[in-house]
């Protein structure tokens, strides 16, 4: 059974930096596509980044671009997202997921990954 698990949300002023962490565990994680999603209150879950494989490109939403960085490291089954610059709109309950290799197509749609962390709150204070 894959298992997804986050870590290391907070509150921070906006400026600051965070770093959130994902482990997947019960998968065949050096193929696995992996990505972070958030959620706003009242708003739909989005897109933030994903991954296809180590050393493919990291795919990145227009709004966090230059300020996240994804990384994942397949020795620990864990991927990372760096969060620097923090906005007050970067405010949300942020999501690892995971699921098999995925089609370029569908990396952006919540819909596609069948394995999904609990979440972490990120809280960007003004």
């Amino acid at each position: 059974q894959v298992q997804v698990a986050e870590s290391g949300g907070g509150m921070v002023p906006a400026g600051g930096s965070l770093r959130l962490s994902c482990k997947v565990s019960g998968s065949d994680f050096n193929t696995a596509t992996l990505a972070w999603f958030r959620q706003a209150p009242g708003k739909e879950r989005e897109f933030v980044t994903s991954n296809r494989r180590s050393g493919e490109t990291i795919y990145y939403a227009d709004s966090v671009k230059g300020r996240f960085t994804m990384s994942r490291n397949n020795a620990e089954n864990a991927m990372y997202l760096q969060m620097n610059s923090l906005k007050p709109e970067d405010t949300a309950v942020y999501y690892c997921a995971a699921n098999r290799r995925l089609i370029l197509s569908s990396l952006r749609q919540p819909s596609q990954y069948a394995y999904w962390g609990r979440g972490t709150q990120v809280t960007v204070s003004s």
